[in-house]
């Protein structure tokens, strides 16, 4: 990933928070027949120690579960907010005209190996924890208790757990840290402006972002 230095987020807490807020992730991993790439939500372990683990889990009929234990080199991708910045909200405008448009975002990549773990027990329990994370915001959370206990069974025996230790982590915030405190404010401005809340999500950030010296 193209990563100038003022893009560049190295914070673990500004990483873990982006992926818990945005679990679904896009799984890239070369095989004998090219690249494959699957969309999964995943659950985020931080050990004490600092270890860092991805669990998800894919269909049994998916290419990515004939993977052995002993797994495969993959990218796992995040992507936060993100948004349109048009030109005119750059005060700079008005003197030079010297503006283009661009797209902020914030984005991770996580580096690790990927293997199969086909074990129902490790299954239902990851299963288990990601349906209590998801339906946190429902007014009656859906539980697993709650479907029929051979109907779950199947459900769980057709896929299979992966996981990820995580090798390394890398951000990317691309939130105008590039632009003059004046840009940055008319871009925080307008995007507040939209009223769109993935947008205000992007100004927010683009207000918080750490400039850092050249």
């Amino acid at each position: 990933m193209y990563l100038p230095e003022a893009f560049a987020e190295n914070r673990p807490e500004a990483l873990h928070a982006l992926i818990r807020a945005n679990p679904l992730g896009a799984v890239v991993i070369h095989t004998d027949d090219g690249f494959d790439a699957n969309h999964l939500p995943f659950e985020l372990d931080v050990a004490e120690d600092g270890r860092v683990v991805l669990r998800g889990h894919v269909a049994r009929k998916n290419a990515m579960a004939t993977l052995s234990r002993h797994g495969t080199d993959a990218l796992v991708i995040f992507q936060g907010a993100s948004a349109y910045i048009s030109p005119n909200w750059y005060p700079s405008k008005q003197a030079t005209h010297q503006v283009v448009p661009t797209y902020n975002y914030a984005v991770v990549h996580v580096h690790g190996r990927l293997s199969t773990i086909d074990d129902p027990r490790w299954v239902r329990g990851l299963v288990a924890r990601l349906t209590h994370k998801m339906e946190q915001s429902q007014p009656v959370p859906w539980k697993m208790g709650d479907a029929p206990a051979d109907y779950l069974d199947s459900m769980i025996e057709n896929i299979v757990g992966i996981e990820v230790p995580v090798d390394r982590m890398i951000g990317k915030w691309k939130m105008s840290q590039n632009k003059t405190a004046e840009d940055r404010r008319g871009v925080a401005e307008g995007l507040a402006a939209t009223g769109d809340p993935v947008q205000v999500a992007v100004g927010t950030l683009v207000a918080r972002a750490e400039i850092k010296p050249n």
